[in-house]
């Protein structure tokens, strides 16, 4: 992708992109095996259960049968041995299930319409990313496409969002989410007076709300937009902001919030007793035998743990399938890691280079920036504390963030790229390699990995420059081919029944 592509050029690959997006999904739908992926049986039988009992289910002992799923899942779920007692997501938020009803009625409970309705929301997703990205950086369209494209070729996203889970719904309306507060900090809505703001914060206040009853994870959503609501009324408007004026802009986005969210907090609260408003604390009682963190250090100690966490979040970020079972290729995941170096020795050019001009950025892109940096401090602050309780070292718990993950992956990228960089980054890959091999410290494999990486970016230097918009999409066509790969060649062999 080049920058010599105007926005309305842009355009005409977003719907390139989602059509490609689409076909992959279809494919991970039709062809992963039924229940191969992370808690799809628990999520099926809460739509299940909706459709064919009428009522809420209530989580109860004996609703994580811990040695049946490690039983079921090593005999890769045969047919003689039911999902029904798999029922541990029954605490959560309604509203994916009960939009997913319709579609288990109409096609008789069958699991491939299901998981199309995944897909079909993950499209939706795409678009929702390219607005957002596109309304924060108006100038630079490229990289509301590269961002929009990292989104759906991560290879663990594209296969999480071709099975049936509410996370992908939680996904879009967060990305909803953050369209709206960006466009609120945007100078045309602070300019266009108190009665935009109103419609504009009430519809922010219905969209957490939707949130809210969809899942957990996405209590982090007010306390951004409060932050949001306060950078504007202290830094962006042009008259001096009371103190009740914000408490009034806060209460006007809350209440609807609170409105959605309430009566499913009350409801939990009367089935699960005391204050278990999110039946987290059910929860926690019902996943007996669950590995918590307490227990593998006792057994293992620290050092392994933090090792652990590490190696399989960047590992299950990128691609680990199935319930963690099917594993890329070693030289796979190198390959990926030098692509990750890239993208952040890229993305620490790109601050340098913005701090050195800051007082050119518009005050408002700063803040929706600083929102941005917030999103995923806090998301991998969540994930990290949900690992002090439980082992659970999944990379997919960050997908919350994914947005502003892509836009920062995409901004990487594209720094590495440039043409006037891709001579020195290929001399820093060559000597970081050989010091590295000498040090011990990379193997052979890894060194050529760095050395492919190192000629990749001369032959980008040489390429003219009608062949740039190539060179910027390289990345993201090797995502492509690295989804195809992952399902055909690791997915499909290694969970066939």
């Amino acid at each position: 992708m080049s920058t010599a592509l105007g926005g309305r050029s842009a355009r005409w690959f977003l719907p390139i992109i989602i059509l490609v997006y689409l076909v992959l999904g279809i494919l991970y739908a039709a062809y992963t095996p039924a229940w191969q992926a992370p808690d799809e049986p628990a999520h099926y039988n809460y739509i299940r259960h909706l459709a064919e009992q009428h009522r809420f289910p209530v989580l109860k002992p004996g609703d994580f049968p811990a040695a049946y799923l490690e039983e079921i899942k090593a005999a890769r779920f045969p047919a003689e041995m039911s999902i029904e007692p798999i029922r541990y997501e029954f605490h959560q938020p309604p509203l994916y299930y009960l939009l997913a009803v319709p579609f288990y009625r109409l096609f008789g409970g069958s699991l491939l319409p299901l998981r199309l309705l995944s897909v079909l929301l993950g499209g939706l997703l795409l678009v929702v990313v390219y607005w957002a990205v596109e309304a924060l950086v108006p100038d630079r369209p490229l990289l509301a496409l590269g961002s929009t494209a990292f989104v759906a070729f991560l290879p663990m996203h594209l296969a999480m969002t071709a099975s049936v889970n509410n996370d992908i719904l939680s996904e879009l309306l967060l990305a909803v989410v953050l369209l709206l507060t960006i466009r609120y900090l945007r100078p045309e809505l602070v300019r266009s007076g108190p009665e935009a703001e109103l419609r504009h914060l009430v519809l922010l206040g219905i969209t957490t709300g939707l949130g809210l009853v969809t899942k957990s994870s996405l209590y982090i959503v007010p306390a951004l937009v409060l932050a949001a609501i306060a950078a504007r009324k202290l830094w962006l408007e042009d008259h001096e902001t009371t103190g009740a004026e914000g408490l009034r802009s806060w209460a006007i986005y809350l209440l609807p919030s609170l409105a959605l969210a309430l009566p499913w907090w009350l409801r939990n609260m009367a089935v699960y007793g005391g204050f278990d408003f999110l039946g987290l604390g059910r929860h926690n009682q019902v996943v007996v035998g669950q590995l918590r963190t307490a227990e593998f250090v006792a057994q293992f100690g620290l050092p392994r743990l933090v090792q652990d966490f590490v190696v399989t979040s960047f590992r299950s970020f990128w691609g680990q399938f199935g319930w963690m079972g099917v594993l890329l290729d070693q030289r796979i995941y190198q390959a990926l890691v030098v692509l990750s170096a890239l993208a952040a020795i890229g993305f620490s050019v790109w601050i340098a280079r913005i701090w050195r001009r800051r007082y050119r950025l518009p005050r408002w892109q700063w803040l929706a920036g600083g929102l941005l940096s917030l999103w995923i401090l806090l998301t991998l602050a969540s994930y990290v504390w949900y690992n002090t309780t439980f082992l659970q070292h999944q990379g997919r718990y960050l997908f919350r963030a994914l947005v502003p993950i892509g836009l920062a992956v995409a901004l990487g990228w594209r720094e590495t790229l440039r043409r006037d960089l891709a001579l020195p980054l290929a001399g820093l890959l060559v000597l970081g390699g050989v010091l590295l091999r000498i040090a011990g410290l990379l193997s052979n494999w890894p060194l050529l990995m760095m050395i492919a990486a190192a000629i990749g970016l001369g032959a980008r230097y040489l390429l003219p420059r009608r062949f740039d918009a190539l060179a910027h999409a390289t990345p993201y066509i090797a995502l492509i081919a690295l989804d195809v790969a992952s399902l055909f060649l690791f997915v499909v062999p290694q969970l066939a029944a």
